[in-house]
């Protein structure tokens, strides 16, 4: 008799950023009030199979925080951002996806204060890593690091 295998408390806050990016692209497509889109993902996504394999459950409570706490500060974050672009870029032409992975990130650095910005900044490369195939996480690596060296100029870097 097999058994199955609780995923770890890691595996499932890596699948709460995946969600709440995709939650905040959602919210960004289609208008869908924000307390909709979050009981929709909780309820209705979370524990789903995909071609047969059952998925992590997200951390419900992380990913609510993640997707409220950047859509409500998202005047600032969005400030963050921008101001971690590299002069040729700017947030509105961003790919929407990509935009929506460096708020949530920010967010993280911002809010997330308990969670080193290593860790922050990998996860979202991750995440990235799920979506593209090209630079755009090395992009998400240079921004994130960029607004840890701002928020928390006192916390060590990795390696």
């Amino acid at each position: 008799m097999a058994t199955t295998q609780k995923p770890s408390a890691k595996a499932r806050r890596s699948a709460a950023r995946l969600a709440a990016v995709q939650a905040l692209y959602q919210l960004e497509q289609s208008g869908t009030p924000l307390d909709k889109v979050i009981a929709e993902f909780v309820h209705h996504r979370f524990g789903e199979e995909v071609e047969g394999e059952a998925m992590v459950e997200p951390d419900a409570p992380l990913f609510g925080d993640i997707v409220r706490g950047t859509r409500v500060r998202s005047e600032e974050v969005d400030a963050l951002v921008t101001g971690a672009l590299d002069s040729q870029f700017s947030l509105a032409r961003l790919d929407l996806l990509l935009r929506c992975v460096m708020q949530a990130g920010a967010w993280e650095l911002l809010a997330n204060l308990h969670v080193p910005a290593p860790i922050v900044i990998s996860e979202y490369v991750n995440v990235t890593r799920a979506f593209f195939g090209g630079k755009e996480p090395a992009m998400v690596n240079a921004v994130l690091d960029r607004i840890a060296r701002e928020r928390r100029p006192d916390e060590p870097r990795a390696g």
